[in-house]
């Protein structure tokens, strides 16, 4: 897979998710991805003068989700606040399904879909454009000579710093301790974003109106203590002393 780096600049050809599909579909879902998704997907073809643009109706916000899985969150904001937009990005088929059944249920029309690389909408966003973006439980991709696949990385935070306006927030969620370590390390490099913690414990706690996936469900059935990261863009671009 290609990922976009900053702006149409040269692309840096990185895997940076697995399998893209699973079981096969029931013929509500099929139907959905022929039907629905088509209407709602980004139109990477076409320049972008405006993400709050994408929407039918004004938006306040416009956020992004990278990688939504089953879409429990995503589902969840969008209902919480229809006054915003939402981006979702996901490569699984089968992830893709579920989401549009519930956007399908629930008629949400502050969603907007790409079934790919978020690294692609992230590219083709306008610069400025999002107030937040959500990376919840990415691919940790543990073997060491596959961790250049993992999502945050140099490159892939100078295309989020463009598209994030100053002030805006990257949250981040793992249950890997290693992939927060190396996000941290990554952050702490970057002239672009701050880590935000507010209290010794604060990034042991989801933020306010956490809606829990079923896979970190599984991940704390299992023993793993998942952290919660805030990554402030900066407003400066200064590095902290």
């Amino acid at each position: 897979m290609e990922e976009a780096i900053d702006g149409g600049a040269a692309h840096v050809a990185r895997r940076l998710y697995g399998r893209s599909k699973g079981k096969a579909l029931r013929a509500g879902q099929a139907r959905l991805l022929q039907e629905l998704l088509p209407r709602l997907t980004l139109d990477l073809t076409q320049p972008c003068p405006s993400a709050a643009g994408l929407f039918p109706t004004a938006v306040t916000d416009v956020r992004l989700e990278i990688g939504f899985g089953g879409g429990e969150h995503l589902i969840a904001a969008a209902a919480a606040r229809p006054d915003v937009g939402f981006i979702g990005c996901e490569p699984f088929v089968n992830g893709m399904a579920k989401l549009l059944a519930r956007i399908d249920a629930l008629g949400l029309a502050n969603i907007r879909l790409h079934q790919g690389d978020a690294a692609e909408a992230i590219d083709w966003l306008p610069q400025a454009s999002l107030g937040r973006t959500y990376l919840f439980y990415p691919d940790p991709w543990p073997k060491r000579r596959h961790r250049k696949r993992r999502f945050v990385s140099k490159e892939t935070l100078a295309a989020l710093a463009r598209v994030i306006r100053p002030g805006g927030e990257l949250r981040f969620a793992t249950d890997i301790d290693d992939y927060a370590g190396w996000t941290l390390a990554r952050v702490r490099e970057s002239t672009d974003f701050a880590w935000t913690a507010r209290a010794s414990a604060d990034w042991l706690t989801p933020w306010r109106g956490w809606t829990q996936t079923k896979y970190e469900a599984k991940a704390m059935a299992a023993g793993r203590k998942p952290v919660y990261l805030t990554f402030e863009r900066r407003r400066d671009g200064a590095r902290d002393a």
